[in-house]
């Protein structure tokens, strides 16, 4: 298939070779071992709602820090060893994790406790995002097209299927197999639609989600259809950011994008590296912040060219968050550090 031959695998997947294998009952398991220097292990986001910064990362690895208190990061046990991939607080004390095996953890106490809601080791698929538009009403979303919704908080899970982002060659194979086998068109439909990397909701109301091979997509219904953006690049695309009324969208080998709301015209942001880029932060001038593979931070002006400002050796950077006393943490492969 043109589809299979084409794709480029997830940053996340690529972080799960640089960790040991994780059993499928790992999943299962009643809580996390608490580790001295788990905290140096690898991190993969970082979220921050009210006074507490959330970190989460491999086998089933939480943080939190609160800035008005202790001041330093602390680990919390949790109900899974699974590799946790994101973060996401709907309000100070209510949030959620996803990460391999379809695993979702939730929180009601600002992190300091978590509860298993969700977990399918049987899949072999991660998911890689999750997003929650009140208290009740959520979307999960992964590899393979991997895609749960929820209306009560997460105490269910329901899994969806959208077809509309299938190539159209896809679309038509999948009906002449629905019609010979069930079977097998089940098994081909799970792995046919391309992987979602990143959701959010934008300042005009809609929901955009980025994925593998230039993959942009918009809802106005809070992703029960979706609509394909014309797009420039077909490299797979991790991360995206609303600053003002621009979109940025980014990925693989150092490529990043912009557009006005209506993404009707896409213009490539020149960088000074081809590390690929997995995320961003708004800064008090005005730009961006970026990190990514090969340790880079680099810096995005308003206007002037883009210039790196740090580079750690060694390490690939995954996630950037601003805490409300305005330290800035960066995650990655090697842990947590602030940039001073």
């Amino acid at each position: 298939m043109l589809f299979s031959m084409l794709r480029f695998v997830s940053v996340y997947l690529i972080a799960a070779l640089f960790i040991s294998p994780v059993l499928a009952s790992d999943a299962n398991s009643s809580s996390t071992q608490i580790q001295p220097l788990a905290i140096d292990s690898i991190i993969l986001d970082i979220a921050t709602k009210g006074t507490t910064s959330v970190a989460v990362g491999e086998r089933g690895h939480v943080f939190i820090f609160d800035s008005e208190k202790e001041g330093q990061w602390t680990q919390v046990s949790t109900p899974t060893e699974a590799h946790l991939t994101k973060v996401f607080f709907i309000t100070p004390e209510l949030g959620w994790a996803v990460g391999h095996d379809a695993i979702i953890i939730h929180t009601k106490d600002a992190g300091l406790t978590w509860q298993l809601q969700m977990g399918s080791p049987e899949i072999e698929k991660p998911l890689m995002d999750i997003f929650f538009f009140d208290e009740l009403n959520g979307v999960a979303i992964g590899a393979y097209g991997l895609f749960y919704r929820t209306a009560d908080g997460g105490k269910t899970w329901l899994s969806e299927f959208h077809e509309e982002l299938l190539f159209e060659e896809d679309i038509s194979y999948l009906a002449e197999l629905k019609a010979e086998d069930e079977a097998i068109y089940l098994s081909e439909r799970s792995a046919l639609l391309p992987h979602f990397n990143r959701i959010s909701a934008l300042s005009n109301g809609q929901l955009i989600m980025v994925g593998e091979l230039g993959l942009i997509a918009v809802s106005a219904n809070q992703g029960k259809l979706w609509t394909k953006v014309d797009f420039i690049y077909e490299g797979s695309l991790f991360n995206l950011i609303q600053l003002k009324n621009t979109i940025f969208v980014m990925g693989l080998r150092g490529h990043i994008f912009e557009a006005d709301l209506d993404m009707g015209s896409w213009k490539e942001v020149s960088l000074p590296v081809k590390s690929t880029i997995n995320g961003a932060l708004p800064n008090n001038a005005g730009g961006l912040i970026l990190v990514g593979n090969a340790g880079v931070i680099i810096e995005v002006p308003v206007e002037g060219e883009s210039k790196i400002i740090h580079q750690r050796q060694g390490e690939n950077l995954v996630a950037i968050n601003q805490d409300p006393q305005g330290h800035i943490w960066v995650a990655g492969t090697k842990g947590l550090f602030e940039i001073k």
